[in-house]
């Protein structure tokens, strides 16, 4: 792993305030972390008192990140992987699940936030196929054409593009779109697109609908983003991609663990995802 320079590392770390919410500190808890601190735990505990289940809508999404690398690695013979928006590096990553089944998978983590980056680089300071950047993903050129993203990832081979609870913290003026259209053009044939999403619950739940608006505005107010979209919106995201079954879904509903229950509640209509391939 390339390691960074005593410049970066202070950089990143004079950017840490830990007297405010921070979404991947919260996600941290949410799925059980250490790395949080107490501004943290009290956002958490906050949006808990409008969404109770927010932790396993946190846990929900770490799963489906399990199950798309096992599929990814296993059946689709992906050994590249490009994590933008990973977080923290917490139980059951990335690299931790695709190294399980193959040793030699190359995976480069890419997030903005300087906990996220220090913290990984410690992490991972001896490892060979691993590396973590500190860039975001609304400069997606940085991304492409940063030097560790070079020299692991090989762009004439097929790479798993992973865009998991990262896109519905991009504003509508942000165009996440365009991010993701960006992001998709530079993957060569036969690469798999995995995106997660905050979704809109649909008119025929209206009081579900309303309490996600309300829990919208929340996260707005102290995290500054997080918005829910339409179906629609974020299948746009997977461009002309060929979806895998069973498509876009709840995250629960994608290729479930045999005899799973799933159930029909909040968690169930405002988090969903999917994974599309490029021909």
């Amino acid at each position: 792993m390339t390691e960074g320079t005593p410049k970066d590392i202070g950089q990143a770390l004079a950017e840490i305030d830990i007297t405010r919410p921070n979404v991947a500190r919260v996600y941290d808890y949410f799925v059980g972390g250490k790395d949080n601190f107490s501004a943290d735990r009290e956002f958490a505990h906050k949006a808990m008192e409008i969404a109770p289940k927010a932790p396993l809508a946190a846990q929900a999404n770490r799963e489906f990140l399990q199950r798309v690398v096992r599929y990814l690695v296993r059946e689709a013979g992906i050994t590249q992987f490009l994590d933008i928006g990973s977080g923290l590096p917490t139980a059951g990553n990335t690299s931790e699940v695709a190294h399980e089944i193959d040793p030699g998978v190359h995976v480069v983590y890419v997030d903005n936030d300087p906990i996220v980056y220090t913290h990984s680089k410690a992490l991972l300071a001896d490892a060979v196929t691993v590396d973590i950047i500190n860039a975001d993903i609304r400069s997606p050129a940085e991304i492409l054409t940063d030097p560790a993203v070079l020299r692991l990832l090989d762009f004439d081979q097929p790479i798993g593009l992973l865009l998991l609870a990262v896109l519905h913290h991009i504003e509508d003026s942000e165009d996440p779109a365009w991010i993701a259209a960006r992001l998709r053009d530079a993957m060569p044939a036969g690469s798999y697109l995995a995106i997660s999403s905050f979704h809109m619950p649909g008119p025929e739940l209206p009081e579900l609908r309303a309490k996600t608006i309300e829990g919208e505005k929340l996260l707005a107010q102290n995290l500054g983003s997080g918005r829910w979209r339409e179906e629609d919106q974020i299948q746009t995201w997977f461009g002309d991609w060929e979806m895998i079954p069973p498509g876009l879904v709840s995250l629960r509903e994608w290729r479930p663990p045999a005899g799973g229950r799933i159930e029909h509640d909040e968690v169930y209509h405002s988090f969903w995802g999917g994974v599309a391939r490029k021909k």
